[in-house]
């Protein structure tokens, strides 16, 4: 199938031994209510060229015993001390949606749950991702759910060494209506799909998503000294035709790709793929 056969949100690549693995969530089934079975799993494509991939195959499926029955939303998987772990956002009846850990010993799966909810219990959170600092200690980057704050803001808890618990409280990095491009009026500021990417130079890019009035977009921001602990300055945006939630990995020709879904519209939502040039501590479409 060709990349705008595939329905998902929230592509997420991942290029190992030579293949890309493609994550998403399944859009045309992650809405729907009541939940069932269809809902309740993830699939990976496979290509070798980013533009023809293999039939989907179900990395996870929902156990018969685990505690979420819908939106099972944004999975990413990072490859950490030689094991595969699948970050991704959960909801059940009566539980405030989060974001938990599986693992697995290959990118096809299948994915197992690592750990319980990382998420405070008493928070509306999402899209959860890895971040590893200079010393070598793992962090879970989150956002607090502007439906439940107003204002969203990306969050980061330290993570225990086999990623099954996080360590201490969680802080916040900044605020939805921070940017300079931010409506600080708006009646909603949202906060999604947070992503890191380091530059050659050394410089921490965080890359996450937005509203600018009706329109989906993707956004960037820079720490002040190379690591999670430093004030962010907001970049222009990257992307503003109403797609988001994008990722950044660099393709087997040295490519630096970024991926997000267009459009932020229930069931026509594709991937797409889109050139980056790294300019210093900076990056801009090609």
């Amino acid at each position: 199938m060709k990349t705008q056969e595939i329905n998902v949100r929230d592509p997420y690549v991942l290029l190992h031994e030579g293949k890309y693995y493609m994550y998403g969530t399944r859009s045309r089934l992650c809405w729907d209510k009541p939940a069932d079975i269809n809902t309740q799993g993830f699939d990976v494509y496979v290509s070798a060229d980013l533009e023809n991939w293999d039939a989907p195959v179900e990395v996870f499926t929902r156990p018969q015993d685990f505690w979420a029955d819908r939106n099972f939303w944004a999975p990413e998987v990072h490859v950490y001390k030689n094991a595969f772990y699948l970050f991704a956002t959960f909801i059940g009846e009566g539980r405030r949606r989060g974001t938990q850990i599986l693992r697995a010993s290959s990118p096809l799966g299948p994915f197992t749950v690592h750990s319980d909810p990382i998420t405070p219990p008493d928070w509306e959170c999402l899209d959860g991702t890895l971040y590893v600092d200079k010393k070598g200690t793992p962090y879970m980057v989150f956002c607090h759910e502007w439906v439940q704050i107003k204002d969203g803001t990306i969050c980061a808890v330290q993570l225990t060494d086999d990623l099954s618990a996080p360590v201490g409280e969680p802080r916040i990095l900044f605020a939805a209506s921070a940017p300079h491009w931010a409506d600080k009026n708006a009646p909603r500021n949202v906060t999604d799909g947070p992503f890191f990417y380091r530059t050659e130079s050394g410089a921490l890019l965080l890359f996450w998503s937005s509203l600018q009035g009706s329109q989906y977009v993707q956004a960037v921001a820079r720490s002040s000294n190379g690591d999670i602990d430093g004030a962010w300055e907001h970049l222009d945006l990257l992307y503003e035709a109403d797609g988001g939630h994008g990722m950044v990995f660099t393709t087997k020709e040295g490519t630096l790709m970024l991926t997000l879904h267009t459009p932020n519209v229930k069931y026509t939502e594709y991937p797409v793929f889109i050139p980056l040039q790294v300019d210093g501590d900076r990056v801009r479409p090609q």
